[in-house]
């Protein structure tokens, strides 16, 4: 079964390695994801994440050069993998054997708060963008408080549901769907999440992030917002970090099983689909990388569901929306 994973960070722990003189490319390395691994998962198209923290001492400057290491292993690797900047170009690499890369962001602000640059990162080949990632940005809010001194895991249980979208972070949004770049919501408070219901008009995703009801994390949705995603025609990508799948448990795919039957039921089949974070979370008992979904695939179909309803989940849903919004 073929594998569309909306989000891995996988060009940053390239870009780290590189900087610290340590071998390693996007065609075989020691993480969770390179092109070796990704043939043998049977993998159709990754997205790939410029994660960038804020925190960085230039966040633009830092994103740049993840953008470049991006194209550089990219066309270091073109037997294998192609950018993809519109549906068709994914149906050309299908056609031509090949596998698919799409460029994306993990944190919106580094547009400077101006939608001049927000149109360059489009023509640098942008197609995804999460609007947040833990720290407030021009555009809106995370879904947890990153100020306090608590541990990680105890952050993300203290939901923000009180701060939405700034009045540029409306705009952003409606800029992002002119130029066809998809709306991310993973890592947006609950209130922004309302408001990119109210003010999209094209289906958004989730890229990684799993069911509230099953394991109560901020980083997780709830039933209304499965719901809501699933109204929009959107998809919410499954995440496999352990802390966003078990309240008390080691993360398996039995988890992760929960998690879809959950979603399922609650927004339908149309609505699911899978978002990986490989290299940005740690390691797992099962599904260790990306040469082990096809064990997913088998986990879903031992637990009862059809080859059709497998191919949404693995792939289908997420080319749905692609070829919806992407020009």
């Amino acid at each position: 079964m073929k594998i569309c994973d909306m989000h891995c960070d996988t060009i940053s722990v390239l870009l780290n390695d590189e900087n610290e003189g340590k071998n390693g490319s996007l065609r075989e390395n020691d993480h969770h994801l390179d092109l070796r691994k990704m043939q043998k998962g049977d993998y159709l198209l990754q997205n790939f994440a410029m994660f960038t923290p804020l925190v960085v001492d230039d966040p633009m400057y830092y994103c740049q050069k993840l953008i470049d290491k991006y194209y550089r292993e990219i066309e270091a690797n073109e037997d294998l993998i192609r950018p993809v900047y519109s549906y068709s170009d994914i149906e050309k690499n299908i056609n031509e054997g090949l596998m698919s890369a799409m460029l994306t962001l993990e944190e919106g602000a580094v547009v400077h708060d101006d939608l001049a640059i927000l149109r360059l990162y489009h023509r640098l080949g942008v197609r995804m963008i999460t609007l947040t990632w833990n720290y407030p940005n021009g555009i809106g809010y995370p879904n947890f408080d990153n100020s306090s001194d608590q541990d990680r895991y105890n952050k993300i249980r203290q939901i923000n549901t009180k701060d939405g979208l700034t009045p540029f972070g409306i705009e952003y949004i409606k800029e992002m769907e002119r130029l066809g770049i998809i709306i991310d919501v993973s890592h947006l408070g609950d209130a922004g999440f309302y408001d990119v219901v109210k003010y999209s008009t094209k289906p958004f995703v989730a890229s990684h992030s799993n069911a509230r009801s099953i394991c109560s994390v901020a980083r997780n949705m709830t039933d209304d917002m499965i719901r809501e995603v699933a109204k929009k025609g959107g998809v919410i990508g499954l995440n496999y970090c352990k802390d966003f799948v078990d309240d008390d448990g080691d993360g398996n795919i039995e988890g992760l099983i929960r998690h879809v039957d959950h979603i399922i039921k609650v927004g339908g089949e149309d609505v699911i689909g899978l978002g990986s974070d490989f290299d940005g979370i740690g390691d797992r008992s099962d599904l260790k990388n990306g040469s082990e979904m096809q064990d997913l695939v088998k986990a879903l179909k031992d637990h009862g569901y059809s080859d059709k309803t497998i191919a949404k989940i693995t792939h289908e849903n997420v080319l749905r929306v692609y070829k919806e919004v992407l020009r």
